[in-house]
């Protein structure tokens, strides 16, 4: 389980996705998910599948890694997803027995809370699928530049939300070493009622906590030997600048949110 969660890996590439500007990728990223959940019928929902599956293609990232990050939310899909289908309330009953009552209208949103949970999963894949640390620390950097009037450390903030998504794959892989070797050693993870494998846990967290305390002192010293000091005076080797693919992209998006927006309102009771 732990070895299918694949966010916060990089994978080069020369795809279009790859070749965007990194603050347009965030840019476009964002507003996928804020119009996924504006979408109320199948028309506006069945179009952002459309993009999202497009985007997928355009971005030459094997479709493997997608399903195969996706396996580690199945459970809080379907959990979320049975949750909804027992408490929302409709006039059209499916199905009834003693105490449960599922209706169609329940139905209804337990899947598109399905199908939305699943988009923002692959869409923050992507994100992370396509660009690079460096890349992605420049880009929220500049996107947060405004933050600066008001005496935020934007620099310092971009470099720890980097440094802790760049790490997330690094504590997963070594969370599965100290896991093989616990039980390499004869350690029961797996068996036992929740009390007996919380407790189980112990051997394992207390190596994965000296290993993090550890790799983060040995970055804090590679910084320090690099003379790093933060963001004040820093120049780039690689200056961000939009050129007429992102230009393109923003466009698509555009259109994509303008489609979405009229379906809405074009068949407002498909989603009953």
């Amino acid at each position: 389980m732990i070895s299918d969660i694949t966010i916060g890996q990089f994978m080069p590439g020369k795809s279009f996705i790859h070749k965007l500007d990194p603050r347009m990728k965030i840019i476009l990223m964002t507003a996928v998910i804020v119009f996924v959940f504006l979408a109320k019928n199948l028309m506006s929902m069945g179009t952002l599948l459309g993009f999202v599956a497009l985007a997928m293609l355009l971005s030459r990232i094997p479709l493997r890694m997608y399903f195969k990050g996706l396996k580690a939310i199945w459970f809080l899909v379907f959990f979320t997803a049975a949750l909804n289908m027992l408490y929302i309330k409709g006039e059209h009953v499916v199905f009834q027995y003693k105490a449960i009552t599922i209706y169609e209208e329940a139905l209804w949103q337990s899947g598109f809370i399905a199908v939305r949970l699943v988009m923002i999963v692959i869409i923050s894949s992507m994100l992370t699928y396509t660009t690079s640390p460096t890349d992605l620390t420049a880009a929220i950097e500049r996107l947060l530049a405004p933050f600066k009037l008001l005496g935020m450390p934007v620099h310092e903030l971009a470099m720890m939300m980097t440094i802790a998504l760049r790490f997330i794959p690094t504590l997963l892989e070594e969370t599965e070493k100290i896991m093989n070797a616990q039980k390499a050693r004869g350690a029961d993870l797996e068996s036992g009622g929740v009390i007996r494998r919380a407790k189980a846990l112990i051997p394992i967290l207390i190596p994965l906590f000296i290993s993090s305390f550890r790799r983060a002192f040995d970055l804090a010293t590679a910084m320090d030997c690099r003379c790093y000091t933060g963001g004040k005076g820093r120049t780039r080797l690689n200056v961000l600048k939009y050129r007429f693919r992102d230009v393109l992209a923003f466009i698509l998006m555009a259109g994509l949110c303008a489609g979405v927006i009229y379906l809405n309102t074009l068949a407002p009771a498909l989603i009953r």
